[in-house]
């Protein structure tokens, strides 16, 4: 379903299956999954990625430079960042800077089946890992290791949670306990061990 007011530039890809509702914009050389929803007035910028199976909600900015892979979950209103010294102009400022991607983009990573909550803001150069749960309002300045749950600005780890977001462990980065367990929400087992979530699904792939 692609909405009449939403915009797909030419050069755009948008996979089978996936929704885009009003006032979404999708510019050229963006690429979009199969299976996706596109929240209304989301904007997708110039060769952004975005896999499969992922849900955007409103008002998200995706800027050049931004890959999400599949089955990533993003609250309204989060916005990430590709410059990480951005300026209007030319130092002069006699001419406004190109908005086109340059040696300035830099990159950021979301990796599989993680979940950025509302309003969060995303620094770049870094990586969100697989599975992380990045609380409302967050402000990311550093890589989010798989599973953690950070909250904050700037955000900070104060847990891990299992892939089906359920906490399973609290405590700060260098705090929390080794441990095992069986997560209360889905049976999954999961096991802690010096300050890194051991994925036992991942690691019989």
């Amino acid at each position: 379903m692609i909405h009449p007011t939403a915009i797909v530039e030419e050069g755009a890809i948008v996979g089978a299956g996936t929704d885009l509702w009003d006032n979404v914009h999708i510019r050229r050389g963006a690429v979009i999954g199969e299976r996706c929803i596109i929240g209304e007035k989301t904007y997708v910028a110039p060769e952004a990625r975005i896999g499969n199976l992922c849900k955007l909600n409103a008002a998200v900015y995706v800027c050049s430079g931004v890959t999400i892979e599949d089955g990533v979950m993003i609250a309204a209103h989060t916005v990430f960042t590709n410059d990480r010294f951005p300026r209007a102009t030319d130092p002069g400022v006699r001419e406004l800077r190109s908005s086109a991607i340059d040696e300035h983009t830099r990159p950021t990573l979301v990796r599989r089946g993680a979940t950025i909550g509302a309003n969060c803001s995303i620094g770049c150069d870094l990586t969100i890992g697989a599975f992380a749960m990045v609380g409302m309002g967050a402000v990311v300045t550093r890589d989010v290791p798989d599973h953690a749950l950070v909250v904050g600005n700037p955000a900070r780890l104060i847990g891990f949670v299992c892939r089906c977001g359920e906490p399973v462990a609290r405590g700060a980065a260098d705090a929390v306990a080794d441990a095992q367990g069986i997560c209360a929400a889905c049976a999954r087992p999961f096991t802690v061990q010096a300050g890194r979530f051991v994925d036992a699904v991942a690691e019989r792939v």
